[in-house]
């Protein structure tokens, strides 16, 4: 345990009733007020309650001093979901116009006794964050970098980390940390949709056409390492986002398909997206053909069967979406039908 650890133990020890001390003397606490028969009151402690009977005291009286504002961090630590409480300390440090740097040092201590998921917080440091400006990029960038590491799939952080990329920059090196995080896991579906962020928002990279290239090739690389992880499928589909007529046009599109199913013909990923190249007018290879051979096709049949085909193979591999491919074969164009 650190020494820092140590002192907040200490004080917690050693914590003074409010109403044993002097400077809150001048105050009458308000108790919460249950109505005159409660059904189920609630066994608060007696530290809870009275912190929360002087908290309504000065909230009532639209108190901004800075014993109001350490009232207000004494109820958070014991219960930092309070968004009453919260808004109430962003009035006070606006009327006091505190150093929003400190504020920052008492939100990762709060965030750090096991609130990395409490909306609240992460509403209060996006305020936090919004006041200091641009030079609040890089420490939010590397605070939800360190609760990243903690958790690599933590809404809350993703979300605040694009926010922070948006309204306060830091583009610069975060394709990069996608890349890493990828390496450490392929299988990391969040990593996958920050990447896509990243190529379709940053303002240094030129959007999706300007990416398609090496980002399909990367994608592609990432499925054949590993066919069953969905995300790379869905981010390849994604490259490819208003633009059908590049999608069908490009080989490695098809490849990619083709290179999965001679391994595994039963690739619901694969044939998914074989089906889609089908319905925007992809057409049929000797390849796929031999690939389709094995489902008893015998090529033979006009081009326009080939979907209605696929929508029948993966009715039988992906039976708890059945009646989706059902759908989806009574639903094909008429061209492909």
């Amino acid at each position: 345990m650190s020494s820092s650890d140590d002192e907040e133990d200490e004080q917690e020890e050693v914590r003074v009733p409010l109403s044993q001390r002097p400077e809150w003397s001048d105050v009458e606490p308000i108790p919460q007020d249950d109505g005159p028969n409660p059904v189920v009151s609630i066994a608060y402690t007696d530290e809870f309650r009275e912190t929360m009977d002087y908290f309504r005291a000065v909230f009532a009286a639209d108190e901004r001093s800075p014993r109001a504002l350490e009232l207000t961090a004494e109820v958070i630590h014991l219960n930092a979901g309070n968004y009453t409480v919260w808004h109430f300390r962003r009035l006070i440090l606006e009327s006091l116009q505190s150093d929003l740097r400190d504020e920052m040092k008492f939100f990762e201590l709060v965030a750090n006794k096991g609130n990395h998921k409490n909306y609240q917080i992460w509403h209060h440091r996006r305020w936090v964050a919004e006041k200091l400006g641009t030079i609040a990029a890089t420490s939010e960038l590397q605070f939800t970098q360190e609760v990243l590491s903690l958790d690599a799939k933590n809404y809350h952080a993703w979300s605040h980390r694009q926010w922070a990329l948006q309204a306060l920059g830091g583009w610069e090196n975060e394709l990069e940390y996608c890349r890493e995080l990828l390496e450490v896991d392929i299988l990391n579906n969040s990593a996958w949709n920050q990447r896509y962020f990243v190529i379709t928002k940053s303002p240094f990279l030129g959007g999706l056409p300007a990416m398609r290239d090496s980002e399909v090739s990367f994608c592609t690389n990432a499925i054949i390492e590993n066919p069953d992880n969905e995300s790379p499928w869905r981010f390849l589909r994604g490259l490819y986002k208003g633009d059908n007529e590049a999608f069908v046009n490009d080989p490695a599109i098809s490849k990619v398909c083709i290179c999965v199913l001679e391994k595994n013909k039963n690739c619901v990923f694969a044939l998914s997206l074989l089906l889609d190249l089908l319905c925007y007018g992809f057409q049929p290879t000797p390849d796929l053909n031999r690939i389709l051979s094995t489902w008893g096709f015998s090529g033979s049949e006009s081009d326009q069967k080939y979907a209605n085909l696929v929508c029948l193979i993966l009715e039988k591999v992906d039976p708890m979406r059945a009646r989706y491919w059902i759908w989806r074969r009574d639903s094909l164009p008429s061209h492909v039908c």
